[in-house]
């Protein structure tokens, strides 16, 4: 018998559409989320009325309400979960706007299910979308629309919430947004290796080509195209290089319209509702921890709180990686994937791969939002191969975080609560934001900008670590020759903040 309290997920949703394409409607942000959440409602196949019954509705939170470096230009809605609501005749009790990080919609799912799970909830939605492709494909032509809305209720706003995620003295050295962050980390990899930048762009190829075969196959996908290890590897006019090691191609694609929606009911209410059995998706376990800042921890390519959320998750299910049958990793960049197939000693050529919609370069990276069109992938596997297992792995920052799903049509009590909320991992370094001496150099990563390239080197300084600039041509060159870890460097302190080197 399973538990009237017990949380199982009942739909989930997916829209998207592509530029210029056949039926192409140039739908808003809010416009896409209100489709896939009628999607969801629609999976779930219930004999009454999902949107009356709606008591809580979770809104992911759009790339242009995140941070101050993304814009508006068209406006937006005041209140996004009631103006998601308003679109398919919802009026939860409960409206949240979700904080900033891709393992949100995966970390809800653990929330809400345990709010289910104590009868505070009985119907519970997470949704999000992104249309920055449309955003971008109508400002180049110099067209404007008017998505700003104003919607009346209550709001559960729980900020963006970067505090602690990135140090300002990445900021100002040019390495406080992912593409550059994330190169850092690769960096450090592949010098443990011993491999050059050119073997390594070959490493990240092998691992994404076959994310490419899925995208390729997937109806939603913003980019739906079969590239081999060789062309994702190869630097070219089309795959230019945007931070060493990363060509263009084979970094998070935010251009995208895409929205997705998983709806979580109690049992005793998915009855009530008459949504059919083989419609619900247990939830055997998730997990979630955070990181502190990526200068303060002991490895720069690595990420405890990763292995840690999986471990976890895997452990409250009494479940092994063996048993699972269908995987989705998150794969903004290469290294998130490789962090957690070294830790656990995984064959990165698998056959049950590590994607279930293509991948974060190739399916897209729809803003904040992308797990959950992981977890709606995950949902379908399990409905398609019952007793089968699925688990989702949703990052968050620059490796600043991790939540872990497992799902299966097998019934997963919750006589005790299956969502464990890990204490945040410890920094080991301090951060210097300014520096004058000698250091060690640890990484590196080269950018391209307007001017020339921009080369930033992470330094240790016994238990500290600073960052420092250059825009000489014949240190980006040392940098690529050779290793670059171990070396000495001497730090000068610099105008603005940003701190200048050299190789002693």
């Amino acid at each position: 018998m399973i538990a009237d309290s017990t949380p199982v997920i009942i739909g989930v949703g997916q829209v998207s559409e592509r530029v210029g394409e056949p039926g192409y409607r140039e739908l808003s942000h809010m416009d896409l989320a209100g489709e896939a959440l009628k999607a969801a409602f629609a999976d779930a196949g219930a004999r009454r009325s999902l949107p009356r019954a709606l008591d809580t509705l979770a809104a992911i939170r759009q790339f242009e309400q995140s941070a101050t470096r993304y814009s508006a230009p068209f406006g937006c809605a005041n209140n996004v979960p009631r103006a998601i609501a308003r679109r398919v005749g919802a009026n939860p009790a409960r409206a949240i706007h979700e904080v900033v990080g891709g393992d949100r919609p995966q970390r809800l799912v653990g929330e809400l299910a345990a709010e289910i799970a104590a009868g505070r909830s009985n119907l519970a939605a997470i949704v999000g979308a992104e249309a920055i492709s449309t955003m971008r494909a109508l400002l180049a032509r110099g067209e404007k629309r008017n998505w700003a809305e104003r919607r009346r209720g209550s709001q559960e706003d729980r900020s963006p919430g970067y505090e602690g995620v990135v140090d300002m003295t990445a900021i100002r050295h040019g390495v406080g947004a992912p593409i550059g962050g994330y190169a850092l980390a690769e960096n450090v990899r592949r010098e443990r290796l011993g491999l050059s930048l050119k073997d390594y762009r070959a490493e990240i190829g092998r691992l994404f080509a076959p994310f490419t075969e899925i995208a390729a196959a997937n109806p939603h996908s913003a980019a739906p195209t079969m590239r081999s290890a060789d062309e994702l590897a190869a630097l070219t006019e089309r795959n230019r290089l945007v931070a060493e090691p990363y060509g263009r191609l084979v970094v998070a694609r935010d251009q995208v319209n895409q929205g997705a929606a998983i709806v979580l009911a109690s049992v005793a209410e998915a009855r009530r509702l008459g949504v059919p059995e083989d419609r619900w998706v247990h939830i055997h376990g998730v997990a979630d921890c955070p990181e502190p800042s990526m200068l303060t921890r002991a490895n720069l390519e690595q990420s405890p709180a990763a292995v840690a959320t999986i471990s976890t998750a895997l452990e409250v299910s009494g479940l092994r990686w063996e048993d699972m049958a269908a995987i989705d990793l998150y794969s903004c960049f290469a290294i998130p994937v490789f962090n957690l197939l070294d830790a656990f000693g995984l064959d990165r050529d698998d056959p049950r791969g590590w994607t279930l919609t293509g991948g974060l370069p190739f399916f897209g990276g729809a803003g904040n939002n992308y797990s959950s069109h992981a977890i709606a992938e995950a949902v379908k596997r399990c409905r398609a191969a019952p007793g089968s297992y699925a688990l989702v792995g949703a990052n968050g920052g620059i490796m600043s975080k991790y939540a872990a799903g497992i799902y299966s049509t097998t019934p997963a009590g919750w006589n005790e609560n299956r969502w464990r909320s890990l204490p945040k991992i410890k920094g080991e370094f301090a951060v210097l934001d300014a520096y004058d001496g000698e250091a060690v150099a640890e990484t590196f990563t080269i950018q391209p900008g307007k001017h020339g390239e921009t080369a930033t080197l992470v330094a240790r300084v016994g238990q500290a670590r600073v960052l420092a600039n250059s825009t000489d041509p014949a240190i980006c060159a040392e940098l690529r020759s050779g290793k670059v870890g171990g070396r000495a460097v001497r730090i000068e302190e610099g105008e603005g903040g940003v701190n200048g080197f050299w190789f002693i």
